[in-house]
């Protein structure tokens, strides 16, 4: 398939990036908040019982997360000043409704997550695919109060247009394309990739590896002191992935803890929220030829009806490249532009810039480290 969701671009290649107060590194906790159905499989943790229907080993497992791990990690979250950009599945807001109006208390950033975590966001057309998102981003804006601009595929699965829907839809950043320790734009208009961690990552180390408590802290220490070093020239983002049923089990909370402190309390550390990450590195750093905006501005797109519409998938890859946005051949359904279609050009009144720069966060020491 000649279709490329982004560009290749070295990174000793690009302009710089400076983050707030002159950190060196944006950290965020991305902290994965999931509902597992019971007649679903899922992330297991015990192959013998997989696929029977109900499983309560591998079910109770992963439930333990909303019922006791979530609790444990707003606690730490709390003494140590972070707040968390969470990777929210749609169906928690209806079934967890306690861990939305704590998180609403703590401002916590909410990302799209799918509907639950047991369906990939795979093998759909575009009109289901922009059916089923729009449900998805419709509850969580319902229920948390505020329109998620950002989306995190269940397992990190997407179709070849979920990009193109995401922007259909008024979302300006996705985290599927872990590909990198810096932000760049995608070969979409508006849309950004923000980094996401596969290996520094609760799930992949302690279940995928099952490493121990303190190689956990010694893996997130280092993650951290080689990204700060080599950011002395051009900023980067560090997240570390959490899941509460998995990280917040009673014997790993203290190392947990230990490593979050550890980044907290390092030199040069913006303590942020993908959110936050977006907005300035779109404030900061132009889209591509890709935005429309820019074309438009460069002479390089026509200004014809239909020519500001998002392309829905590779197909419209090739003419959005060149700038041609032809009237009538969008696959999705006609009319359905979002409310803000976010190019997020510096200066542009409809892009995601605005309000003040926050600044680096002062910890404060956490009561679960010992």
């Amino acid at each position: 398939m000649d279709y490329e969701p982004y560009d290749y671009s070295p990174i000793v290649d690009r302009e710089p990036i400076r983050w707030p107060s002159g950190a060196r590194v944006a950290f965020y906790v991305g902290l994965n908040v999931e509902h597992y159905p019971v007649d679903r499989s899922g992330l297991s943790i015990a192959p013998h019982t997989v696929g029977l229907s109900p499983d309560p080993l591998n079910h109770g497992w992963r439930d333990y997360g909303p019922r006791v791990g979530i609790w444990r990690m707003m606690d730490c979250l709390d003494h140590l000043g972070l707040r968390a950009s969470v990777m929210l599945n749609s169906d928690v807001c209806a079934r967890y409704p306690r861990i939305i109006e704590a998180g609403r208390a703590r401002d916590w950033t909410w990302v799209a997550h799918g509907k639950d975590n047991s369906r990939y966001q795979a093998d759909m057309e575009p009109d289901v695919e922009l059916a089923h998102v729009r449900e998805i981003v419709d509850t969580i804006e319902r229920a948390t109060g505020r329109r998620p601009r950002g989306w995190l595929g269940p397992a990190l699965t997407e179709t070849f247009h979920t990009p193109y829907v995401l922007a259909e839809l008024g979302l300006d950043y996705v985290l599927d394309w872990a590909n990198d320790d810096q932000p760049y734009w995608l070969n979409v208009p508006g849309m950004m990739s923000v980094p996401y961690p596969i290996e520094v990552n609760d799930i992949t180390l302690f279940v995928g590896k099952s490493l121990s408590g303190p190689e956990f802290v010694r893996i997130v220490r280092d993650q951290l002191d080689q990204l700060h070093a080599e950011s002395a020239h051009s900023g980067r983002v560090m997240s570390l992935a959490l899941h509460p049923f998995v990280a917040n089990q009673p014997f790993r909370q203290k190392y947990v803890a230990q490593a979050l402190e550890y980044v907290a309390r390092h030199p040069g550390v913006w303590l942020t929220t993908t959110d936050e990450i977006a907005t300035h590195y779109a404030r900061h750093h132009a889209p591509g030829p890709t935005c429309p905006r820019v074309r438009r501005a460069a002479g390089q797109g026509p200004e014809r009806a239909g020519a500001g519409r998002v392309p829905a998938g590779p197909a419209a890859h090739a003419r959005d490249r060149a700038g041609v946005l032809p009237s009538g051949t969008h696959p999705l359904p006609r009319g359905r532009r979002p409310a803000r279609q976010r190019c997020a050009h510096a200066g542009s009144p409809s892009g995601a810039c605005g309000g003040p720069e926050p600044a680096v966060a002062t910890p404060v020491p956490c009561r679960w480290r010992t």
